[in-house]
């Protein structure tokens, strides 16, 4: 393939080397001598020399398709495996833009450094045909500006992708704050808002100057290999004449200076300098998993990453939920252990605890969690808030073992969380049941059937026992299309209240009840008798978080963490939140974190996750709810 587009371009060095040599000897040979015939025979030479080339180049463009394609197909492959894989949400702008962005790029780098490299070729025969001296004249600068150009590519294309990433860093940051200046002024948040944003536009401005300074080699470079031969051949004219150059090999150096050589240069300046640095910019971040892609917003290396309003919840410190009486607790600081060996220090270790948690969708996807430090003390009922989006059922989900962080540990009364299924159950927005009676819903998660006492009182204290009633009793058939998404919501409640997992996680699992069914829920959990039993709740109204003993707010690296009326007083985003809460209605159905935590149609289990529509051991086919069927996976 390479040598094939070698040959096809070696056309284009014969028509550099015959227009340059065909002009010098027909003014030599002919003009100058009064043989007009001979001059327009060389003339037709060089012209037969081009339609040459021409032809030569047609067929360059096949030999380079050959070359570039299969790195499409390469880039492909990767950006689909990544996208799939690793739930990369920047996948299909990969698949769809950047690679072929890549490709295009790419095959214009390949033809205008084949180009300059052949018409190189071809210019320099030519002139040292004509007259070695003419060489000399024209050779260092022009391997002088080939070699200040090529030093500058490495630094100009890492300016470049500093100057994009700076620019799209500060764009979706105003994208951001632009729609909700309403309630950043509401909040009190302008100083805040403006100095992260000034922050951006100094880095894109430092980043700007930085590559502009770059540029000014690469002109610099174009200037001295492509400009300055011109200036020499005219400057030593008279003594090139009195050494024995002809004026038609003078006129011949000046034509493959001027028409063959300054033109391929040009090209390759602009397209390495530019498009070069581009294609770099872009294979980086197509690049594997181990590439890191810089974080511009993040703060410098010897600054906190996880801040607070608080300055004792800096980052180094972990963040203490309050125990059960309300009263906040200092959790002592959980050395790694062994997989499966509890803290010997510390025989009851907190019911949950997070250190140094980082976790992305994607390998080039920005941290959703970075660097969260949490402990949950047995007993404890926390509330996590936050806008939209912040990663608050990435949390729920990293908790229960349904992904798995990029940086960090998760232990569970002690160990790792991968060793603790049956220790914790999530209820997720999308409560699951399947076909079956009642009795079997409610015990799913239970290994024994579960006494009819015992299931009653349990649906009792959780608010389900008129629904129950209803529905003819336990025994009666639950067929899940006839139900609504709030009687489902109750079903799994009191199936999770039945599970002897102690720690409880609700990702909005009572956004479909009213108020007082809410409350009665979180209560029944907030008091079950379970050793060591927790609860967390991702709250979507204020009164989840009021009768939280301490409530966590998410703000991306502004995590904040304290009671009710603490946070009223010093977090102006919890402010925010518990205002809209009190004026709009609760939020609708969705997953705001990209975490499906109830497997839906086409999401096979992996033999993982316990969720409160599944048992302890068993993942319930998602595709028909009315089988029963299980995937056979265990927990």
């Amino acid at each position: 393939m390479l040598v094939r587009l070698a040959c096809w371009s070696v056309l284009e060095t014969g028509q550099t080397f015959l227009v340059g040599y065909g002009l010098a000897r027909a003014l030599d040979a002919g003009f100058l001598v009064g043989r007009g015939g001979v001059g327009l025979a060389w003339l037709g030479v060089a012209g037969i020399g081009v339609v040459v080339g021409a032809f030569g180049t047609g067929r360059v463009y096949r030999g380079v398709a050959d070359l570039v394609e299969p790195l499409r197909d390469r880039l492909v492959e990767r950006v689909v495996a990544r996208g799939v894989r690793e739930a990369d949400g920047g996948a299909l702008s990969g698949l769809t833009q950047q690679v072929e962005l890549a490709r295009d790029t790419f095959a214009g780098l390949v033809m205008v450094s084949r180009s300059f490299l052949f018409t190189a070729v071809g210019a320099l025969a030519g002139l040292f045909s004509l007259d070695p001296l003419l060489l000399l004249v024209v050779a260092p600068p022009l391997i002088a500006g080939v070699c200040l150009f090529t030093a500058t590519l490495r630094p100009l294309a890492r300016r470049q992708e500093t100057f994009l990433l700076a620019d799209e860093a500060l764009a979706d940051r105003l994208g951001t704050v632009c729609p909700g200046l309403r309630d950043i002024t509401a909040a009190g948040a302008e100083e805040r808002v403006a100095t992260d944003a000034g922050h951006l536009v100094d880095a894109e401005l430092r980043a700007a100057r930085s590559l502009a300074r770059w540029g000014v080699l690469r002109v610099t470079s174009l200037a001295i290999g492509g400009q300055l031969p011109i200036v020499l051949l005219l400057a030593t004219a008279p003594w090139l004449l009195g050494h024995g150059v002809t004026p038609g090999g003078l006129v011949g150096a000046l034509a493959y200076v001027t028409q063959s050589l300054l033109p391929a240069l040009q090209n390759l300046v602009h397209g390495l300098g530019t498009s070069g640095s581009r294609l770099a910019v872009v294979l980086r971040r197509l690049a594997p998993a181990s590439t890191a892609v810089p974080d511009l917003a993040a703060p410098p290396p010897d600054e906190p990453v996880l801040r607070d309003a608080d300055p004792a919840l800096a980052q180094g410190t972990h963040l203490a939920v309050a125990d059960p009486n309300g009263t906040p607790t200092t959790v002592p600081h959980l050395a790694s252990q062994p997989a499966g060996e509890p803290a010997p220090d510390n025989p009851n270790p907190p019911a949950l605890s997070l250190t140094s948690v980082t976790f992305a969708y994607g390998a080039a996807g920005e941290p959703v969690l970075r660097d969260l430090t949490l402990a949950l003390p047995q007993g404890a009922h926390l509330a996590v808030v936050g806008p939209s989006g912040i990663g608050k059922s990435t949390l729920t989900a990293l908790a229960a073992g349904l992904l798995k962080p990029g940086r960090g540990t998760i232990r569970m009364y002690g160990r790792p969380v991968s060793e603790t299924v049956a220790q914790r159950v999530l209820i997720p927005q999308e409560a699951y049941v399947f076909s079956g009676t009642l009795a079997e819903n409610l015990g799913h998660l239970r290994p024994d059937p579960v006494p009819e006492a015992e299931l009653l009182a349990a649906a009792e204290a959780v608010g389900l026992g008129p629904l129950l009633d209803a529905l003819g009793g336990p025994d009666s058939p639950a067929d899940p299309a006839a139900l609504s998404a709030g009687e489902r919501q109750l079903i799994a409640l009191t199936r999770a209240y039945l599970s002897y997992a102690p720690l409880a996680l609700l990702d909005e699992a009572t956004c479909h009840l009213d108020p007082e069914a809410e409350e009665r829920a979180e209560r029944a959990f907030a008091r079950r008798e379970r050793s060591g039993a927790a609860l967390v709740v991702v709250a979507h109204r204020i009164s989840s978080a009021r009768r939280a003993g301490c409530v966590l707010v998410m703000d991306g690296r502004e995590t904040a963490l304290g009671t009710h009326s603490d946070l009223l007083r010093r977090s102006p985003l919890y402010r925010e939140l518990v205002g809209s809460w009190s004026s709009e209605p609760a939020l609708a159905l969705r997953d705001t974190d990209r975490v499906d935590a109830v497997a839906g149609p086409g999401l096979a289990g992996d033999g993982r996750h316990v969720v409160a529509h599944g048992p302890v051991g068993q993942v319930q086919a998602p595709g028909d709810l009315r089988d029963g069927g299980a995937l056979g996976g265990q927990g």
